[in-house]
């Protein structure tokens, strides 16, 4: 990929940082990449450069600073990650994830939809005893949670086209990204688990 000068940056443009050991952290934007290459705390670059940060010349020289921010980033940390975020992490329940989790697909009906035409159903109905948590949630078009109302799927004759799941944190990384370069997405999709759905999907996005 092309560098982008510093004046055709697009504000979606998000750097994927990780620890030293490569484990992915969160995203940045670019002005707090370039923060971070100021002051020294980019130990590497772990992929191409994708922006390229010019600045003021030398008064000496003449030349003017030109900063490369790569699109994935390694820091040192003062947090062991891996212990914060290992198999026992549960990230936040958002519909904005859910969605994303589930491609935007209803898991009644098969059909893609917008985001505002989706909802967040839980599969045993809260007032049957359910909990609102990941396993328990599936994206649904809102005809069809309407539909199914406060019964169960078998109760209402709709069978799930998947089993909900809790993403790790990698996962969620990926989910809460915006515009995700290629890259990016093959960088992550090595730290999802084997059998993982979003595993999968990025392998056919990637090939």
């Amino acid at each position: 990929m092309a560098a982008i000068p510093s004046e055709g940056i697009p504000q979606a443009v998000q750097i994927l940082r990780t620890d030293l050991s490569g484990m992915p952290i969160e995203w940045l934007s670019y002005q707090e990449a370039v923060k971070l290459y100021c002051l020294g705390q980019v130990a590497a670059g772990l992929s191409e450069t994708v922006l390229q940060i010019r600045g003021g010349f030398c008064a000496r020289s003449g030349r003017r600073s030109v900063i490369e921010i790569h699109s994935i980033i390694a820091t040192p940390t003062r947090e062991d990650w891996r212990k914060r975020f290992g198999e026992r992490y549960v990230p936040p329940l958002t519909n904005r994830a859910l969605f994303r989790r589930d491609d935007y697909i209803c898991l009644y009906c098969g059909g893609r939809f917008p985001a505002r035409e989706l909802s967040r159903d839980h599969v045993t109905p809260l007032s049957r005893g359910g909990t609102d948590s990941w396993n328990n949630v599936v994206t649904a078009c809102k005809r069809c949670n309407h539909f199914k109302a406060g019964r169960t799927p078998e109760e209402a004759g709709m069978a799930l086209l998947a089993i909900p799941y809790v993403p790790t944190y990698a996962e969620y990384i990926y989910l809460q990204g915006r515009r995700i370069l290629a890259d990016q997405m093959a960088f992550l999709k090595h730290h999802f688990p084997r059998k993982s759905p979003l595993r999968a999907r990025l392998e056919a996005t990637l090939h």
